[in-house]
């Protein structure tokens, strides 16, 4: 069975789209998934399933949209994926809480950093269904407008890494 990371968007967010990790622990594991474990409130489940990639972000996005009244919006990335994303993170001088990847439903056009307005110093860099964003004043406070990242969900380089560590736990077991 393939581990498959999820990233819930607008989950537990400013107090929109509230969901108790241990609600969608649950839901998950009604879903037929095995092994399901959650990480911080954030929105973040691992989990075993022998389906594909696609057909499990559906599944899981549908059932939320059932619980929620509305699709938050999910994306699904493997182990191997998981792994890269943390392998191939740019801008190495930044503090790993400053540089967030945005994951998307699907690969951004390639023309999609071309309308970003950074007045604050903050850099991108695209990569298929990831933008990483490097915030250098953090991105609470930055004025960074890119509308490519607005389908998206964005963790920080720390928790991409935990989330990378989890997964790679869960299949060596």
């Amino acid at each position: 069975m393939a581990v498959y990371i999820a990233l819930l968007r607008a989950v537990n967010v400013g107090g929109t789209g509230s969901l108790p990790m241990t609600e969608l622990k649950a839901l998950c594991e009604e879903l037929g998934f095995a092994d399901v474990k959650t990480y911080i409130q954030s929105g973040n489940v691992l989990f075993r399933s022998d389906e594909a990639e696609k057909a499990v972000e559906e599944k899981l996005d549908a059932a939320l949209g059932k619980k929620m009244g509305k699709r938050p919006g999910v994306m699904v990335r493997n182990r191997k994926e998981i792994d890269g994303i943390v392998a191939r993170a740019p801008f190495p001088e930044a503090k790993p809480n400053f540089l967030l990847v945005y994951f998307l439903p699907e690969a951004a056009a390639s023309d999609a950093l071309d309308k970003m307005v950074a007045p604050d110093g903050e850099e991108a860099k695209l990569a298929g269904r990831e933008i990483y964003v490097h915030y250098p004043i953090g991105s609470g406070r930055s004025k960074l407008k890119l509308p490519a990242l607005k389908p998206g969900t964005s963790r920080n380089l720390n928790t991409v890494r935990k989330l990378a560590d989890m997964a790679a736990e869960m299949e060596n077991n």
